[in-house]
């Protein structure tokens, strides 16, 4: 990935877990989550997330790169956890907020990830694509932001899905409503009810991923995207905005689900609560050190 030098406002601000970067002759903005910790959403994750895509949105499109404006073309998340996109929500205070009942303090949650991933959705009101690149786990929450893109590239490697059911929960931050638009309600109540770990190609086949990388080449992958991406840009971005326009995804129709995960949440038992406990110790104790193999949760 390579940095230039920029003048904007929207890559002057250093993020303690996410690195920001544009590459100008190609218009990719890149959001990488770089954290040092978990891997997952916390909650300054997310408010460096959402100060993110608000200046993405602030922008225009357009970037100052040694006094010449520059369009953005291209949103890529990624990461640079090493096998790891993203382990999705901070299940250690989910535990903690569902142990003392603080119903607000969870839907506080719960909205600042509508607030971040809708962004994405809507295409921060601007004529761009958006691109997950995925070169390893996405768990959960690390799924549903997967999921908010336009093109979806995986490497083989990679592995994702929804382990909520492990713990009697449900993905409540957009996963039913972008899964089944893309691939159907059957297949998208099948992946989250059963809490399978899918392999990349899996997911290609099912039609969830749109390109299928192989290890190590899925920034290869990116780029040949785009070259061929230039002679059809137009059209595309014309077929997103039919997208939603004919079935399009609401903030309030994420907001009402969210409320319905909030309630559930709320009813989990402290067995529920239990099977939680082990998948924190899972991730906590699989990131006391560098990943060299892919995340193994164990909820036996």
């Amino acid at each position: 990935m390579h940095s230039h030098q920029y003048s904007a406002g929207l890559l002057d601000v250093k993020y303690p877990e996410l690195v920001t970067r544009f590459e100008p002759d190609k218009g990719i903005i890149w959001t990488l989550f770089n954290q040092v910790e978990v891997p997952c959403f916390n909650l300054k994750m997310l408010d460096d997330l959402l100060h993110h895509h608000t200046a993405i949105e602030q922008s225009g499109g357009r970037l100052m790169v040694k006094g010449d404006a520059q369009a953005i073309k291209y949103s890529v998340m990624a990461s640079l956890t090493p096998n790891v996109f993203s382990l999705g929500g901070q299940l250690a205070l989910f535990r903690e907020l569902i142990r003392r009942k603080d119903k607000d303090a969870l839907m506080h949650y719960a909205t600042r990830c509508i607030d971040v991933l809708y962004f994405r959705i809507r295409h921060f009101n601007l004529p761009l694509t958006t691109i997950a690149l995925v070169q390893g786990d996405a768990l959960g929450g690390g799924m549903e932001a997967v999921i908010l893109s336009d093109i979806i590239i995986a490497e083989r490697k990679s592995v994702m899905g929804f382990p909520e059911i492990l713990f009697n929960l449900f993905p409540g931050m957009g996963a039913y409503s972008l899964v089944a638009r893309k691939i159907g309600t059957h297949l998208a109540e099948k992946i989250i009810l059963s809490g399978k770990m899918y392999k990349a190609e899996e997911l290609f086949e099912m039609g969830l991923v749109d390109i299928l990388a192989e290890d190590g080449e899925g920034e290869d992958a990116l780029y040949r995207f785009i070259r061929k991406q230039e002679r059809r840009d137009n059209g595309f971005q014309a077929i997103q905005q039919v997208r939603q326009r004919y079935n399009p995804v609401t903030y309030q129709e994420l907001i009402d689900i969210t409320a319905i995960w909030v309630d559930s949440a709320l009813r989990l038992t402290e067995k529920d609560l239990k099977v939680m406990d082990r998948l924190v110790r899972s991730q906590e104790r699989n990131f006391t050190q560098p990943q060299e193999e892919p995340l193994q949760l164990n909820v036996a």
